[in-house]
């Protein structure tokens, strides 16, 4: 179980550094005002979420899913795991968004500033302190 638990914690850091990332990327995206700028972040946020992101978010949900198979009716009577896995659905819900704007950038079709995704980046954020304090300090 300690292995596993072990991938879990790196894969969602490896999940946890794109998903902080892309959205910065977005920001300079945004603000971009020349050709060859765009073309290139266009490539780095593709490669990012494809590459990184979307495999480091397959991983932590199939660790995190190989954790609870050790003792199922166990984790599900405590409310902290409702909690944690409603956060966790809302930041897979983020990250296709995410994946949603890297097709809104490749297809020139922004319409939103650099500093509407100034804040969109700060939204998983508030997310992982939530999540890291409902696992270890299990409040309820």
């Amino acid at each position: 179980m300690l292995w596993v638990k072990a991938f879990h914690i790196i894969s969602l850091v490896c999940w946890f550094a794109g998903i902080f990332y892309l959205p910065r990327l977005f920001v300079y995206h945004a603000a971009c005002e020349d050709e060859p700028g765009r073309e290139r972040f266009k490539i780095m946020e593709r490669k990012l979420y494809r590459g990184i992101t979307t495999p480091s978010m397959i991983a932590t949900v199939i660790f995190g899913v190989w954790l609870l198979s050790y003792n199922l009716s166990g984790y599900f009577s405590q409310g902290w795991l409702h909690a944690k896995l409603l956060l966790v659905a809302a930041l897979i819900a983020y990250h296709f968004y995410c994946g949603h704007l890297v097709k809104v950038f490749r297809d020139d079709l922004n319409t939103r500033s650099h500093v509407f995704y100034r804040w969109f980046n700060e939204l998983p954020v508030f997310i992982l302190l939530a999540v890291v304090i409902l696992a270890v300090v299990k409040p309820f």
